[in-house]
């Protein structure tokens, strides 16, 4: 038994009644939806078309909700559901970030993630989803895809269907009759702008957006309005007495769609991983001086090391637990694991990596000698803690840019890089010791010519998909661009690079080099986890 829906888009005529039907049925808040109909306008005036395109959960076969998900709170059920238990989600925004559809939404009412769950109570007893009985034109049909009797076992044999994102690999369990590339496909229309009736106005809840104003007002409202586009009033008046509706209607756009969500994981994210890499970067960069022979690791240095690595740890189990919706129940990582993700190994891989360095401190203070046998263990957890939300990254299927093979590197570099500055930094108040300053000046001139190189082919390697494509160019030439060239690459490592070049490796100059670094590091997550998130699901 597998449960699907096929949505006819031969039948629909945008009435919205699903939408309305599961509001009523699920007690969903105004704002956030678990179904919607999105509208979108093709051709010029007068061969114009209006497509209408039922947008929902698409029970997918391999879920990638479910596979990120720390928790449980989202599963499948035997017979292909994809459902949610709110009492176990933690509000961590994972599983938005991994459906490629936009299916998920927080409920503001409850603080925890929500979507269409195939009106499941309603199939228990034998009753189809409220959606499909309040349709008026039988446009969604839903039922058992294994059932040849059914009919959309019966529909999926003889009828041409579309999914949306195959290449995904997900095996959604939604198709479209006659569907359209152009509502399909999110990157083929702009994202809407807020107009009279183009969408509606704000989300609510965490991620609530404040109404945009509006650059035009009176006839230029009708006029844009009428296109389901945003069209400033200088464009209007640029065409003079061409300022008609065929100007507005030049090319597919949005007339009807869901309000953005915004920035899901936002500077909270971006904190800790700065972080996580200072607080696995010291211990790494102490292992290398010791085990590589490379320079003395004073007893002082020792210390400051194992107490910022466990200060900037204790920093990041705080910036992770603020942003989550629901921070109370961040234990439920720890007790309630769901061993596929990567947020739970991360979670374990910290507290594992927080226990080694309490234990070497411990040893080292009450000469127990265990840090020659420890350290092998805890240089091993270090580089885990370093790279694993790369790996958590990689499971967020609806961001391509966060796909690169070359983020783990990139995180490690930053590790190392980051723990390097902090040594730097504290060297203004303690005694080095023999080669340390040098070692540090070698540390940082490495990682600063590998992330370089690291982040030319990030930028250049031919990216498989459009959204990653997009994202690349927002970073270089788009919304980024004075952040990343100037921010990141002149200041954050170009900079640096000349003052570790052509000056001796003394203070203070390798602490002013150590805060550029950092600040650098911070400005170069903020992009990279923002970027890709600015790219539409839907």
């Amino acid at each position: 038994m597998k449960f699907g829906f096929i949505i006819d888009n031969r039948k629909c005529i945008g009435c919205h009644a699903c939408t309305t039907a599961c509001k009523a049925e699920h007690m969903v808040p105004v704002g956030v939806n678990r179904t919607y109909v999105k509208y979108v306008e093709k051709g010029k005036f007068p061969d114009t078309r209006r497509l209408f395109s039922v947008m929902r959960c698409n029970h997918c076969t391999n879920a990638p909700c479910v596979t990120i998900c720390p928790v449980e709170a989202l599963f499948i059920r035997q017979d292909g559901i994809v459902d949610f238990n709110n009492k176990r989600c933690i509000g961590c925004k994972s599983c938005m970030q991994a459906c490629p559809y936009d299916a998920l939404y927080i409920d503001p009412n409850t603080s925890t993630a929500a979507k269409c769950n195939y009106c499941a109570h309603r199939v228990d007893v034998g009753l189809e989803p409220a959606c499909v009985n309040v349709c008026p034109e039988h446009a969604i049909i839903s039922g058992d895809m294994h059932n040849p009797n059914s009919e959309i076992s019966q529909l999926l044999a003889r009828q041409q269907v579309t999914v949306r994102k195959p290449e995904k690999g997900t095996k959604p369990n939604l198709f479209y009759i006659d569907g359209d590339q152009a509502s399909l496909d999110p990157l083929v229309t702009p994202k809407s702008v807020n107009t009279l009736w183009s969408n509606q106005a704000r989300g609510v809840g965490h991620f609530a957006k404040k109404t945009e104003k509006l650059a035009f007002t009176g006839e230029d409202v009708v006029f844009a309005a009428m296109a389901g586009t945003a069209v400033p009033t200088a464009d209007i008046q640029q065409n003079g007495a061409d300022k008609s509706i065929d100007v507005l209607m030049n090319g597919a756009t949005r007339n009807y769609d869901q309000p953005d969500k915004g920035i899901l994981w936002g500077w909270e994210v971006s904190g800790y991983v700065v972080t996580k890499a200072i607080s696995a970067g010291v211990i790494l960069v102490m292992l290398m001086a010791y085990f590589g022979g490379f320079a003395e690791v004073t007893t002082a240095n020792t210390w400051w090391g194992y107490l910022a690595s466990l200060f900037f740890l204790t920093a990041t189990g705080a910036l992770l637990v603020k942003d989550l919706d629901q921070p109370t129940r961040f234990l439920n990582v720890l007790l309630r694991p769901q061993w596929g993700s990567w947020l739970v190994r991360g979670g374990y891989s910290i507290t594992i990596f927080g226990g080694l360095v309490s234990l070497v401190m411990a040893s080292k203070f009450f000469d127990w000698g265990l840090e020659t046998y420890v350290s092998g263990l805890l240089g091993v957890f270090a580089i885990i803690v370093a790279i694993y939300t790369a790996f958590l990254f990689a499971q967020a299927k609806g961001r391509d840019f966060w796909q690169s093979p070359s983020l783990a590197f990139h995180m490690l570099l930053h590790s190392v890089m980051a723990g390097a500055a902090f040594f730097a930094i504290i060297s203004l108040f303690v005694d080095a010791g023999a080669n340390w300053l040098p070692f540090l000046r070698n540390v940082m001139v490495g990682t600063i010519v590998l992330n370089l190189f690291t982040l030319i082919i990030e930028m250049t390697i031919t990216h498989p998909t459009e959204a990653a494509k997009q994202t690349v160019h927002m970073i270089l030439s788009g919304r980024y661009k004075n952040s990343f060239w100037g921010g990141v690459v002149l200041f954050g490592n170009i900079l640096p690079l000349a003052m570790l070049l052509f000056a001796q490796a003394v203070n203070p100059i390798l602490a002013i080099v150590g805060i550029i670094l950092l600040i650098g590091s911070y400005l170069t997550e903020k992009i990279w986890v923002e970027a890709p998130q600015r790219m539409p699901l839907t």
